[in-house]
């Protein structure tokens, strides 16, 4: 069935947690993951061999990348690996699942967009701020019904937990995450290009700042960005400040604006006591009402595997992948520095 299963996959960096989804989300759905491989034994590993038992390590990422049955590499390295993991890959013939970022600098995005020009392969960028949120879902299908009238703007923001003990050296190396716009803001870019059906946009404005952590210099721990296409603007605030009174990593929330009515999304959770995830409030001009969005489905893995099938771009765009990250980079290459 396409969509489903009958592909197999490789894992090329597993630096990062993400990778917990983005392998979980593909053998799910009955994708084969052949092997993976990662340099030394990064934090993440542990958790990833409980998750996975049966998926075997191999001693040289070049058995992934020269095994023709390989069809996809996915990709959770340290972010200014990525981008030299992908263009190997589509070099190889393969197509590529990264983890946000996709890359940390402009240099490195020319190289993909090359590299992607000529192979013809697929790079897409898991954006799970989207990909893994059932309302984000749900908030599509009342904008395409109209619900809100024309998007105008969305106000994205982005507070994660910093965790500082647990987090790896990398983490506090500036040129190997690209920066808090390029890393964190990048979810927020994505989600305003594609809820305003923008296919191009520019920053208008992007800050970055170390407020709380001056002992860790290359930490920016706050950013935002405001952006804006010919028909529909954007803002974005990004930060590590999530307190440990949440019960959970961080209050993600977005509010897409309409010239009759709003939606506005709380992803993790719901300050006002309802329990669970993915919250959706809508504010129209005969009503404003909760909805319950766990029913909403995850269209992002199922149609990615499509693609790669049927070679199309149901998933996400390749040219909205790399808007996105041009963008993001830009933002992070624009910013004022705060004091």
């Amino acid at each position: 069935m396409v969509g489903k299963g009958d592909l197999n996959f490789g894992v090329i960096g597993i630096d990062h947690p993400h990778v917990y989804e983005q392998v979980g989300r593909l053998l799910d759905l009955g994708c084969t993951c052949v092997g993976w491989y990662t340099d030394g034994e990064p934090p993440a590993l542990a958790v990833f061999r409980q998750q996975f038992p049966h998926v075997a390590r191999v001693a040289d990422q070049r058995r992934l990348l020269e095994d023709p049955s390989v069809a996809v590499i996915v990709t959770a390295a340290v972010p200014d690996r990525r981008a030299g993991i992908a263009v190997a890959a589509m070099e190889h013939g393969k197509d590529v699942m990264s983890d946000k970022p996709g890359c940390t600098t402009l240099e490195q995005l020319a190289q993909v967009r090359s590299t992607q020009a000529r192979t013809r392969r697929i790079w897409s960028v898991t954006f799970s701020e989207r990909f893994a949120v059932r309302a984000v879902t749900r908030a599509v299908e009342l904008i395409d019904k109209g619900a809100i009238g024309r998007v105008v703007q969305t106000v994205g923001l982005g507070p994660h937990r910093l965790n500082k003990p647990q987090r790896p050296a990398w983490f506090f190396e500036r040129a190997r995450t690209g920066g808090i716009l390029c890393d964190l803001a990048s979810h927020q870019i994505d989600q305003f290009l594609f809820l305003t059906g923008s296919t191009d946009a520019a920053v208008v404005a992007s800050a970055v700042a170390n407020y709380a952590n001056p002992e860790c210099p290359g930490l920016e721990d706050f950013g935002e960005v405001l952006v804006r296409s010919d028909h529909a603007s954007g803002y974005a605030r990004v930060d590590w400040y999530t307190p440990d009174g949440l019960p959970t990593w961080g209050d993600g929330r977005l509010t897409v604006l309409g010239t009759d009515g709003f939606i506005e999304i709380r992803k993790y959770v719901d300050l006002a006591g309802r329990d669970g995830t993915d919250h959706l409030f809508l504010v129209t001009r005969d009503a404003s009402q909760y909805i319950d969005c766990a029913d909403a489905p995850l269209p992002y893995y199922p149609s990615f595997i499509r693609d790669v099938h049927e070679r199309t771009e149901t998933a996400m765009p390749q040219a909205h992948c790399f808007k996105v990250m041009e963008l993001a980079l830009a933002a992070q290459a624009a910013a004022v520095g705060l004091a």
